[in-house]
């Protein structure tokens, strides 16, 4: 029953194997724009209504704020087009920082992008029900935070089953926002075209009065403070550039096209509203949205004989924009833990987060993004207003890093590349952008909230730098055993004897060529000396998400796998030992080994299994999340099965000698 039921709720597991299973999993282009763009066009429910308060009485500056905001979007999304370009493999801020910047800015950036990604689940969350439960009495607000709560807990199960049946489930709440936010825009524009000329001379006047008042410098200043205060309205661009993995091939083209779809809808969206504020004469009212009033001022009383269609159109747009920020958070879930598995592989994060389920989706990221959403949540207690304060500073910085990046590349590229100029000129615009919004930010919100995000940050930077160091040690120590490589019989050609199927047989669970194996084969020779007549060495390779980018380099780590379990079969017959090799290939290691070893044993009845497990001096509270125990996890399902299989203990010495 508890197998059928994970079956109904994650679905079955997919074949790697299968030549079209990147095709079934990726998105083109139009359901990328739905499960990524979702983050960026939501935040037009949030990001306009910011500015336009920051600018108090001064509604003249309207206009060029509508302005600024289409041009920053549209410079920062082309920006990272030039990103993917050069990148075409993902990773976005994370891996153009670590590439260009060096390994430090890279984990700066990366935990800002992790932090960001959590910020992004709650605040969309959040957002999402302070907007639905406006529709309710004030004596349902108790029920708000168990509703956020059941929100995250359908998007994880979701997202745990497949990204693109996540992203499928949610298209029609995406459509209906687009639909009636284009309704609102432009029919706000053709109803108040007439309005037009009187507008631009209280404009023209606004602006005249203001300049007498406070001069240029004032109107800079309280315009750059608006503009900032809408910061973020510009979340979510980066998105298209982490999550390149999963867009359809040409994966470049893809995401580029992409990019277009989301720059255009966020600059009409953001830019629209801001303007149809200025034209309705909207102003802030207790308990509605910003968007909520624009909404009723444009329906008004209308009606269609006796149907209420203005009503039912006002409840469709602001129920619309509740569902889609929901969505959002899904940004989170799908880039989220595609920036970890990229921190796990060059090990500023546990090694596991780089693993993927059976149903190829990176579970542990998932589930540690869920889980960090909902405390966060907690410790909010769901304000949006302190969300949206901590919100926007961690994209900033990530985008100033990814600008400063480019920046620098083409500095060094300016010999090779005659069009270099042109090249770096959008890069210099995009981080003057992303500074003075990032500078601005930190400055008006540090007090009010912004130092919990910067603190936060700090400590998950800190975290990582630890990780990493634990890793490096171990590495180095693990080192010392390949001098036992060079200390084997160099043999140049000679007969093995054969398998004896019906005979005692050692199955070695190895990885990768490396002394650690070979320390196995000697350990077992010398604890069981001449009691085994064959050698059996057996691997996984294993699929991660470095890994998983088609169907080339399932191959590849197929043909790795192989090679190095030859290695060890030519040293096991330069011993002297009758030895063969087993293989498999798949993503989740224990199931996939317990399979082959199960195997195995049909084929060698005789067999004991033997797996390699590093043992530290000092036994602490971390080191099982960083080292996953799989070898004691096989050791108990093949015993369950009835196979004898023992766990080989291996102590990193600094001296191999006394480790072999």
């Amino acid at each position: 029953m508890a197998f059928r039921l994970r079956r109904l709720l994650f679905g079955p597991p997919r074949d790697i194997q299968d030549p079209n299973i990147f095709r079934h999993i990726s998105l083109i282009a139009f359901l990328a724009w739905v499960g990524l763009g979702a983050d960026g066009l939501s935040s037009s429910s949030y990001g306009p209504e910011e500015a336009f308060k920051a600018l108090g009485d001064a509604h003249y500056l309207a206009p060029a704020l509508a302005l600024a905001t289409a041009f920053t979007v549209f410079i920062i999304s082309y920006a990272y087009s030039r990103i993917i370009e050069h990148f075409p493999f993902g990773g976005g801020g994370y891996v153009v920082a670590t590439k260009l910047l060096g390994p430090r800015f890279g984990v700066v950036s990366g935990c800002a992008l992790l932090v960001d990604y959590v910020l992004t689940v709650t605040t969309s969350i959040a957002s999402g029900a302070d907007a639905c439960f406006s529709f309710f009495p004030p004596e349902w607000q108790p029920f708000k935070l168990p509703v956020e709560f059941v929100v995250i807990s359908l998007l994880t199960l979701m997202n745990l089953r497949g990204v693109k049946e996540s992203v499928t489930t949610l298209m029609p709440i995406f459509l209906t926002f687009l639909l009636t936010h284009a309704i609102l825009i432009f029919g706000v524009m053709a109803t108040h075209a007439t309005d037009f000329p009187e507008v631009a001379g209280e404009v023209n006047r606004g602006l005249s009065a203001g300049v007498a008042m406070l001069g240029w410098g004032g109107i800079l200043a309280l315009f750059m403070r608006a503009y900032s205060m809408g910061a973020g309205t510009y979340t979510g661009i980066e998105a298209v550039s982490n999550g390149l993995q999963i867009m359809r091939e040409p994966k470049v083209a893809t995401a580029k096209r992409t990019m277009i779809y989301m720059a255009v809808s966020l600059a009409v969206t953001a830019g629209g509203i801001t303007l149809g504020y200025l034209l309705v004469h909207a102003s802030p009212v207790e308990g509605k949205t910003m968007n909520a009033v624009l909404t009723q001022r444009f329906v008004g009383n209308f009606h269609l004989g006796a149907i209420p269609l203005g009503r039912w159109f006002y409840v469709l747009t602001l129920a619309s924009e509740t569902a889609l920020l929901f969505v959002a958070a899904q940004t989170g879930f799908i880039d989220g833990p595609r920036v970890m598995a990229n921190m796990a592989t060059d090990s500023w994060l546990p090694h596991r987060f780089a693993q993927l389920s059976n149903r190829l989706t990176m579970k542990d990221g998932v589930l540690l993004i869920s889980a960090a959403s909902v405390a966060t949540l907690v410790y909010t207690r769901g304000q949006i207003g302190i969300l949206v304060l901590m919100y926007s500073i961690n994209v900033f910085l990530t985008f100033s890093l990814s600008e400063s990046s480019m920046v620098r590349y083409w500095l060094r590229s300016r010999r090779r590349d005659p069009k270099w100029k042109q090249h770096i000129s959008i890069h210099v615009i995009g981080l003057c952008l992303c500074i003075s919004i990032l500078i601005v930010n930190v400055y008006e919100k540090f007090g009010e909230g912004g130092w919990v995000t910067l603190a936060v940050t700090a400590a998950v930077i800190a975290l990582c730098f630890q990780i990493r160091r634990h890793y490096a040690r171990v590495r180095s120590k693990l080192r010392n055993l390949d001098e036992i490589l060079g200390a084997l019989p160099n043999v140049e050609s000679i007969t093995p004897p054969p398998l004896r199927p019906n005979e005692a047989t050692a199955v070695l669970l190895v990885g990768g060529y490396t002394g650690l194996g070979v320390h196995a084969l000697l350990t077992i020779q010398r604890v069981f000396p001449k009691q085994f007549k064959n050698f059996i060495f057996a691997s996984v390779g294993v699929i991660d998400s470095a890994t998983f980018k088609g169907v080339e380099e399932v191959e590849v780590v197929r043909r790795q796998t192989e090679e190095s379990l030859k290695e060890y079969v030519e040293t096991a017959h330069r011993l002297g030992l009758a030895a063969t090799y087993r293989m498999a290939v798949g993503t989740e290691t224990v199931a996939e080994a317990e399979t082959l070893c199960i195997e195995i044993a049909r084929e060698f009845p005789r067999s004991v299994f033997f797996a390699g497990m590093l043992v530290f001096e000092e036994v602490k509270w971390f080191q099982r999340m960083l080292h996953n125990e799989t070898a004691y996890q096989l050791q108990r399902r093949l015993q369950f099965a009835g196979l004898n299989a023992m766990v080989l203990p291996v102590r990193v010495l600094e001296n191999p000698k006394a480790a072999a």
